[in-house]
């Protein structure tokens, strides 16, 4: 058993070591991390203003990014690769809104340079490492 002076040192000599270990991998992710994940690098004002619309059209009202959004439509994170940049085109300006399945999406008519900047935001995230996420289907097809 710990005596009192004893079971202070331990806490605050633990204290410090974890906080040392906490600060050393902030550090590492913001610096070698966060631009190699993110692809930082390849953030272009095209896929800026593809987030822009992204953000002002509220597609995270039915939609889900990178784990973040409403599952009312289907998510988004890798469509790119699995439907291609001109389907995704024919999404945002079909006549009557987009509803595969039974559920509708808004009619937006989007100019082709907001439809091409959606794409390119759409191929950042899909290239962005996200550890697996979300897993891809076990079925072929």
């Amino acid at each position: 058993m710990l005596s009192k002076k004893q079971a202070k040192v331990f806490f605050l000599g633990g204290t410090f070591f974890f906080l040392i270990i906490f600060f050393g991998l902030t550090v590492d992710t913001l610096v070698y991390g966060v631009p190699e994940y993110t692809n930082a690098d390849k953030i272009t004002e095209e896929v800026k203003l593809g987030r822009e619309l992204w953000d002002s059209n509220n597609c995270m009202g039915c939609h889900t990014i990178m784990g973040e959004g409403a599952y009312y439509a289907p998510e988004l994170t890798k469509v790119y690769e699995r439907r291609g940049p001109e389907y995704i085109k024919a999404t945002f300006n079909f006549p009557g809104g987009w509803q595969p399945h039974g559920r509708r999406m808004v009619e937006y008519k989007f100019t082709e340079e907001e439809k091409e900047a959606l794409v390119a935001f759409f191929e950042w995230v899909n290239h962005t490492d996200l550890n697996g996420f979300p897993p891809k289907p076990k079925y072929k097809n």
